[in-house]
């Protein structure tokens, strides 16, 4: 037997109980924050050795930010609650035995499993979509994608840094298109928040196609089920998530997209030591937003049922606590939904948008040069600050690993003749 392969995780001593959270993101890092202090022996195990902010992806996408702004080391903050961190990716699980089984032939054996794995990009069968178009899910995705778009939202560079940074190139020949399949953007916000948001992209030029299915992705075109080619040198999707294709292997009960199924105390359904939260969990009869709140609330419940399970107590139902929501469009814009009818849109909305997700990214040094980095780029846009060209523009797109709408950025075709 080698050493990666024998037992790392032995039975506690002490009587305490074994827990393996697998996933640092929002849902895994609140389970291992709330089980710091239920005396429980925690390891956090997952693929990256930093935690990735995803809300601020779209920064570092457009170069608003650099990639470490948004990732914080895994080890810091397991060893600042209490945990042991594994670097590895989770090959099995063998609930009989009560083991996990890593890529690496480690194994650890657990008394509770949190599965907070995330999921990645569903493509819903369009042909060409995997292989023809890029995602934002991941810190590599963004710094691929920054470094084939140059920087800034789309509509934005193109209106505000392209004159002052590249005059050479005609900004008439960036053309961007959103193409949403829904009758409407944002279909969790108020209809007049949706309708604020496709005027927002209208008038930033983007050309927003509704009610609209893609048929396939070429190298060089998305083609729409009406037989319309959009050009597309950068296709961005952003069409929806699903769960990554080794959970299949795992013998859990999977649902819709392949998410796993969880009665309604969050334990995988006929299964009673293993708990699923975050987008990889889909509760039964409890329909959630994939977002970071729902996350967060869903790791602190799952820790806490564990608590009551050690302790001989019967678990309790999760109830999510709708705290709002929030999305930002563009520049000075973005719109906002809180609880008790509380809406609003504009530069107002855009800074609360900014200034939570500031508040809320891990380390007081990334919240800081976050700050810095954000403030320097939205002041200094219109004198050409901000701006990143990739060294290698030829490159063709990197595998894409994340989720997505589709988005075609590319050049307007001169008219005939």
């Amino acid at each position: 037997m080698s050493a990666t392969a024998r037992q790392e995780q032995q039975p506690a001593g002490d009587g305490a109980a074994r827990v393996v959270v697998v996933g640092a993101g929002f849902g895994g890092l609140a389970a291992v924050r709330k089980l710091a202090r239920s005396g429980a022996r925690v390891t956090l195990i997952d693929r990256n050795i930093y935690s990735t902010f995803q809300p601020l992806l779209y920064e570092v996408a457009s170069a608003g930010l650099s990639g470490s702004d948004v990732a914080y080391p895994v080890r810091a903050v397991s060893r600042r609650h209490g945990a042991v961190f594994r670097h590895g990716d989770v090959a099995t699980i063998e609930p009989a035995a009560r083991q996990v089984v890593l890529a690496d032939g480690g194994r650890l054996g657990y008394d509770y499993l949190i599965l907070a794995t995330g999921v990645t990009a569903a493509y819903h069968g369009v042909p060409g979509a995997a292989e023809h178009s890029l995602g934002l899910y991941t810190r590599h995705d963004a710094i691929v994608l920054r470094d084939r778009i140059m920087a800034g939202s789309l509509a934005d560079l193109r209106n505000i840094a392209l004159a002052s940074s590249y005059p050479e190139i005609d900004r008439s020949h960036l053309h961007v298109s959103l193409v949403e399949r829904a009758p409407a953007l944002l279909a969790p916000f108020h209809p007049a928040l949706r309708e604020y948001t496709r005027q927002q992209l209208v008038k930033r030029g983007v050309d927003v196609r509704l009610d609209t299915a893609i048929a396939k992705i070429t190298p060089g075109q998305v083609v729409l089920a009406d037989g319309t080619a959009l050009p597309s040198d950068i296709t961005v999707w952003a069409a929806g998530v699903a769960a990554p294709a080794g959970i299949a292997g795992w013998g859990l009960p999977q649902g819709a997209g392949g998410r796993i199924r969880t009665g309604p105390d969050l334990r995988v359904t006929g299964h009673g030591g293993i708990f699923a939260i975050g987008d990889i969990a889909l509760i039964d009869d409890q329909p959630l937003p994939q977002l970071a709140q729902p996350a967060l609330q869903m790791g602190k419940h799952a820790a806490s049922q564990i608590h009551r399970l050690v302790n001989g107590q019967p678990t309790v139902p999760f109830r999510y606590r709708d705290k709002g929501i929030m999305a930002t469009i563009g520049y000075r814009s973005a719109v906002v939904e809180l609880p008790h009818r509380v809406r609003f849109h504009g530069t107002l909305a855009w800074l609360t948008w900014v200034a939570l997700h500031l508040i809320t990214l891990l380390g007081g040094r990334n919240r800081l040069t976050a700050l810095v980095n954000m403030s320097w780029r939205y002041l200094t846009w219109r004198s050409g600050g901000g701006l990143i060209v990739g060294d290698d523009l030829t490159a063709g797109p990197a595998q894409p690993s994340t989720t997505g709408a589709a988005v075609s950025a590319g050049r307007r075709q001169p008219p005939a003749g």
